[in-house]
């Protein structure tokens, strides 16, 4: 989705895997937060966790920056996240948990439904029902984008 929803291109072509686009803290009344703190992410964290984050959650518009795109992320949305993130491990620990051992694998939720990313429209009605067969009957959010490109 991000790949042709997005006036710059990938500049490689998409996984067959659906992948993280973002863990953004929210607020019940008014916009979403932004930016809360100055705190960096510790290059230790970023070691620590590469390989998984590489896979889970790849800059998919630059596929040569991950961690600039993951620096990023932590500093406009996981800043935001206190106290129920402490920090940058815990944030990005929370979005590898989230993916891998809580069942929320979109990929692997939506393949099971015979839903997988090879670029062919799909009901929303579908997702959702896919989503939260897969997720203790949960109804996800999810935002759909036009494709003006033609595409």
């Amino acid at each position: 989705a991000v790949c042709n929803s997005n006036p710059t291109p990938c500049k490689d072509p998409a996984d067959k895997l659906f992948t993280v686009h973002g863990l953004w803290p929210s607020n019940w009344t008014g916009p979403q937060p932004q930016n809360c703190t100055n705190t960096t992410v510790n290059s230790l964290t970023i070691k620590l966790l590469k390989a998984q984050l590489e896979i889970i959650w790849p800059n998919v518009l630059n596929r040569a920056d991950h961690v600039l795109f993951w620096r990023k992320q932590w500093a406009k949305h996981g800043t935001c996240g206190s106290p129920a993130i402490r920090d940058d491990m815990h944030y990005f620990q929370t979005v590898i948990k989230m993916y891998i051992t809580q069942k929320q694998n979109i990929s692997k939720i939506l393949s099971k439904a015979k839903i997988e990313p090879e670029g062919r429209s799909r009901k929303v009605v579908d997702i959702e029902n896919a989503i939260r067969n897969g997720n203790n009957n949960t109804k996800p959010k999810l935002k759909c984008q036009n494709n003006n490109n033609g595409a």
